[in-house]
């Protein structure tokens, strides 16, 4: 007979049980308020993976003596969407709630989402989602203004190694496992309870006597941190890159850069990045930045990885120690916004140019000269902006 697994075991009853969420479990706090306000609330759980977000929905969804119903975008379609609704149906005419489970909710598409809408609107469904990317972009209007958002946070080492202690000593083998192996468990975790969980289960299976650090290492393997290349972690670690080198914390610029290289990013978006920073960040406060940038992402196109690496290293390094200046940068996003505003304004008639001779006599190219340098004392702008400064202009 199959066993349940441990992480499934371990699942926690109540709320109270559930660890790594003191920002929203507590007193005071949205997800105890709601159970005891009573009064159910559609909700969107956000947050990575192995949180506790089906545990959760679970929990509440008891709370509420609700029909439990768990679907996953992955795998649901349209069948599946009407086979809830005719089930809520039923559970209305018999006084029962029905709490909506939907796993990945923002890989739904639109139609589909919008199939919710009357019957989350009308309360036949109590919808909980979950999800691992921005609701604001994955999820529709509607159904994000008609649910409240809860943001699930990752949990952290000492909360891995609490929620690893706790099975340990609940499956009675708390004594057969070294203190470095939970430990290293809850390192290579990356914040998700599930994934710990499966991960001691098998040292557990795999050990003769106790579980230590090898016994680890053999049941987890070579583990890639969870990077969604589409997804939240790929956006805020660039930007985390990034805002590093602009702060020039050399130590934090390469963390990130060496956390992309990790997960698999493709080191040409991340030299692609460089390139645009030199010349928004850097500038004219050193202008052998861009050209350095420019070198990493032609070397980083012909070498590959992993060698690759350290050319990102290098001028993340060389990037990150530069002085900064957005001069440049700020005088052409005014240059961007005048242009849009003054579209229709003629070219001054001296700066046009005079291929003819009606051209020439009506003041074409009037006083030009083609000598290098050349430059007439008038104001180049068009008259009705003359006054208006973009460079080093406040």
């Amino acid at each position: 007979m199959n066993r349940v697994p441990l992480a499934e075991r371990m699942r926690p009853q109540k709320l109270e049980d559930v660890v790594g969420q003191d920002e929203i479990i507590g007193d005071g706090k949205i997800l105890t308020e709601i159970l005891r306000k009573g009064e159910p609330v559609n909700l969107i759980f956000w947050g990575p993976p192995g949180t506790g977000k089906t545990t959760m929905a679970k929990i509440l969804a008891k709370e509420y003596q609700a029909d439990f119903i768990e679907i996953s975008a992955v795998t649901s379609g349209k069948k599946d969407i009407e086979a809830v609704v005719e089930r809520a149906k039923v559970n209305w005419n018999l006084k029962t709630r029905t709490v909506l489970f939907v796993d990945e909710i923002h890989r739904f598409n639109k139609a589909q989402q919008d199939a919710f809408l009357p019957h989350v609107e009308s309360g036949l469904i109590i919808l909980i989602g979950a999800t691992t990317e921005n609701p604001s972009f994955e999820v529709i209007s509607p159904l994000l203004s008609r649910s409240r958002v809860v943001v699930v946070s990752p949990l952290s080492k000492d909360g891995i190694i609490k929620v690893l202690k706790r099975a340990a000593e609940t499956e009675g083998v708390l004594e057969k496992i070294d203190e470095e192996a939970f430990d290293y468990l809850a390192e290579l975790s990356g914040g998700d309870a599930r994934s710990a969980l499966g991960d001691l289960e098998l040292a557990l299976s795999l050990a003769k006597e106790r579980v230590d650090v090898e016994t680890v290492k053999t049941a987890a393997g070579k583990k890639v941190p969870g990077y969604d290349k589409k997804g939240d972690a790929h956006y805020d670690n660039i930007s985390a890159f990034i805002k590093s080198m602009r702060g020039s914390d050399v130590d934090a610029a390469l963390y990130y850069l060496a956390r992309m290289v990790e997960a698999g990013e493709d080191p040409k978006f991340i030299a692609r990045r460089m390139v645009i920073f030199a010349s928004e960040d850097i500038g004219l406060a050193g202008n052998g930045a861009l050209s350095l940038a420019t070198a990493c992402f032609q070397a980083v196109e012909r070498v590959g990885m992993p060698e690759s690496g350290l050319i990102l290293a290098h001028t993340t390094v060389a990037l990150a120690k530069s002085a900064k200046s957005r001069a440049t940068t700020d005088a052409w996003y005014k240059a961007q916004d005048l242009a849009r505003k003054s579209m229709g304004l003629p070219v001054p008639t001296w700066l046009r140019n005079a291929p003819t001779k009606l051209m020439k006599e009506l003041g074409y190219g009037k006083g030009q000269k083609w000598e290098a340098g050349f430059h007439l004392d008038k104001n180049y702008l068009p008259d009705e902006i003359a006054r208006e400064r973009l460079f080093g202009a406040d």
